[in-house]
């Protein structure tokens, strides 16, 4: 979420008109590279202008980190897809294992699923609600509903299988 908020902010900056530095003044620069800082910004040559848009390509991310209870019911709960949450917490050893095991098996199904990450450090509610008691906890939800979720480390191919269970394979 914060990441967005960034980038948002950053997209919605408006383009200012450029100002040659004082080199400019120099015999050294010809005048198309450096115009004057008085000139009218139509005048300039397009190649010297800044973009005014960025290339965006409409690729989904494999997992995102939930912001809040908020941002748990809209991408979690109301989901047209299966998703996993992954709950973990940053002290964690185990966690940080799973973690890119989860996210390897969930990338392997190309988008027919989704992951969900939740530090249950910052969101003890959510952490509550699931009956989390230990880490990394890995709940399985499709339409709202728990599926099946496990406790602890698993190896790739009993990921593989629990996220195949997931999606009807």
């Amino acid at each position: 979420m914060a990441h967005r908020l960034l980038i948002r902010r950053i997209w919605n900056l408006p383009v200012r008109e450029l100002r040659c530095p004082p080199l400019c003044a120099s015999p050294s620069f010809p005048a198309p590279i450096c115009a004057s800082a008085a000139a009218p910004a139509p005048s300039r040559s397009p190649s010297l202008s800044l973009p005014r848009s960025l290339s965006v390509t409409s690729r989904r991310s494999v997992s995102f980190s939930v912001q809040d209870h908020e941002d748990f019911t809209e991408r979690v709960i109301n989901s047209s897809l299966p998703v996993l949450v992954d709950f973990h917490a940053q002290w964690c050893g185990p966690c940080k294992i799973l973690g890119p095991r989860l996210e390897k098996a969930v990338a392997k199904q190309q988008g027919r699923i989704a992951m969900a990450k939740v530090d249950i450090d910052e969101h003890t509610d959510l952490a509550i609600e699931y009956g989390v008691s230990a880490v990394p906890t890995v709940i399985a939800m499709r339409g709202g509903d728990v599926i099946d979720q496990f406790v602890g480390i698993k190896d790739e191919e009993q990921l593989d299988s629990f996220v195949g269970k997931l999606i009807g394979q």
